[in-house]
C-alpha cells in the first residue's frame, strides 16, 4: 500500500504502526494465545477510538466517511496490523459498518454506526462450506412470512462471531440475496468455535435454526442484495490483502537481518549467492502485491468498473505469494524458526490462512474467468 500515498494517508500509517507496536506487539498474540482470548479487547477499543472502524460510518453517526478515502485508508490500517498478526476483528467490522452505512435504515444506521465506531465488533456470516464458499452467498436460507423472516442453515468459517455483538447475515433463496442485521445470541443462533491454523484469528460455524427476525431486521431491499454483497466482498478482499502484504513484509523483513547476523563458514548466510537471489525474488513479489492491493483499493474506493477483477487478482496473486515466501524465509530461519519461540511461526499461519478464507487463489481464478466471460 506505500506505492503512493498522499501526506495524511503517511501520517495514518506510521501513527497506526507506531500504536499497534506499542499496543498490540507480537508479544501480546502469545499472551492471548496462552490465555485463550480471542480479542484484545482494550487496544481494540483504543484502536477503534482512532477512527478504525469511523472510516465507513458517516459524520452524523460519529464517523468520517465522508473527508475519509475508505477502502484505501483501511487498507493502510490493515497492513500494518499484518506486521504484528494483530487479532482483532477490522475486516468483519469494517463490512457490517460499511454494509449498514450504505443499505441500512435509518433506524439500523442509528443503533448500530455509533457503537460500531466505538469499539463494539460484528461478524459476517454468508458462506457456505467449502473453496467456493468464501466468494459466495449460499450458506443460509431465508424464508418470508407475513410478520417477517425466518433463517435456517450454517455460514461456515466466520470470523469474530464469538466475541461479536452484531450479526450481519446475507441469505438467499430463489427470489435472490438479502441481507439481515441482527443482535448476537438472539434465540436459534448457534456458535460452533473451529480449531484454526491460526492463533490469532477465531472461526466458526454459525448456525441458524428456524430464526425469527422482524421485517425491520432486513437491510436494504429484500431479494436484491447480490450488488450490495459484491461491494462488501471486494472491501473484504482488498483489506484481507492488504493485511497479507504487512504480513509478508515484516517476515521478509527479520528474514533479511536474520541472514545478516547468522554466520555459516566464516561469513554471514546472506553473502551467498543462492540465498541473494531468492532474497531478491521475494523482494519482487512483494513489490508486485503491493502494487496489486494498491490497484484494488483505489478501484474499489472509486467504484471502477474493474473492481471486481483487481480485488480478485490481488487475492490471486497476494493468497499465493505470502505464503510461498514465508514458508521459504522459514526455511532460511533453519532450525530456530521451526520453534515456537520464534515468531516466524505466527507470520507462516496468517498468511496460509488468509490465502484459503474468502476465496482460494484457484477459486479467485475461476471467478475472474466468469468475470472474463469465459
Amino acid at each position: 500500500m506505500d506505492v503512493i500515498l498522499s501526506e495524511d494517508q503517511r501520517i495514518l500509517q506510521d501513527a497506526t504502526r507506531r500504536f499497534l507496536e506499542g499496543r498490540a506487539p507480537i508479544t501480546a498474540l502469545r499472551k492471548l494465545v496462552e490465555a485463550g482470548d480471542v480479542l484484545p479487547d482494550a487496544a481494540w477499543r483504543e484502536g477503534a477510538a482512532q477512527g478504525w472502524v469511523a472510516l465507513f460510518v458517516p459524520e452524523a453517526h460519529g464517523g468520517f466517511a465522508e473527508a475519509a478515502q475508505g477502502a484505501v485508508d483501511a487498507a493502510i490500517i490493515a497492513e500494518e496490523m499484518g506486521r504484528v498478526v494483530y487479532a482483532g476483528p477490522l475486516l468483519s467490522s469494517c463490512v457490517t459498518s460499511f454494509a449498514i452505512a450504505q443499505y441500512g435504515s435509518a433506524a439500523q444506521r442509528e443503533a448500530t454506526l455509533p457503537a460500531l465506531a466505538a469499539g463494539e465488533t460484528a461478524a459476517w456470516c454468508f458462506a457456505a462450506p467449502g473453496v467456493q464458499g468464501g466468494i459466495a452467498p449460499g450458506g443460509v436460507r431465508v424464508t418470508r412470512h407475513a410478520d417477517g423472516f425466518v433463517l435456517d442453515g450454517v455460514a461456515a468459517n466466520v470470523d469474530n462471531a464469538l466475541a461479536a455483538q452484531h450479526l450481519l447475515v446475507t441469505a438467499v433463496n430463489d427470489v435472490g440475496v438479502s441481507q439481515f442485521l441482527l443482535p448476537a445470541g438472539l434465540a436459534g443462533v448457534t456458535v460452533q468455535e473451529l480449531e484454526t491454523l491460526d492463533l490469532g484469528r477465531r472461526l466458526a460455524n454459525v448456525a441458524f435454526d428456524h430464526v425469527q427476525l422482524p421485517a425491520d431486521a432486513l437491510v436494504g431491499q429484500y431479494g436484491a442484495a447480490a450488488a450490495s454483497f459484491e461491494r462488501q466482498l471486494q472491501i473484504a478482499l482488498v483489506l484481507q490483502c492488504a493485511e497479507t502484504v504487512g504480513v509478508t513484509a515484516r517476515a521478509l523483513e527479520f528474514t533479511l537481518d536474520y541472514v545478516q547476523q547468522r554466520y555459516a563458514f566464516g561469513r554471514p548466510i546472506g553473502a551467498f549467492q543462492a540465498l541473494k537471489h531468492r532474497l531478491a525474488d521475494h523482494a519482487a513479489q512483494l513489490e508486485g502485491a503491493k502494487a496489486v492491493v494498491a490497484r484494488a483499493a483505489t478501484a474499489v474506493q472509486e467504484q471502477a468498473p474493474d473492481a471486481a477483477v483487481a480485488v480478485s487478482i490481488a487475492k490471486s496473486h497476494c493468497g499465493r505469494q505470502g505464503t510461498e515466501i514465508i514458508r521459504d524465509c522459514l526455511q532460511m530461519h533453519g532450525g530456530i524458526g521451526m520453534t515456537w519461540e520464534h515468531d516466524i511461526h505466527f507470520y507462516l499461519r496468517r498468511a496460509v490462512s488468509n490465502e484459503a478464507l474468502w476465496g482460494t487463489p484457484a477459486a479467485h481464478h475461476e471467478r475472474l474467468c466468469r468475470l472474463a466471460g469465459l
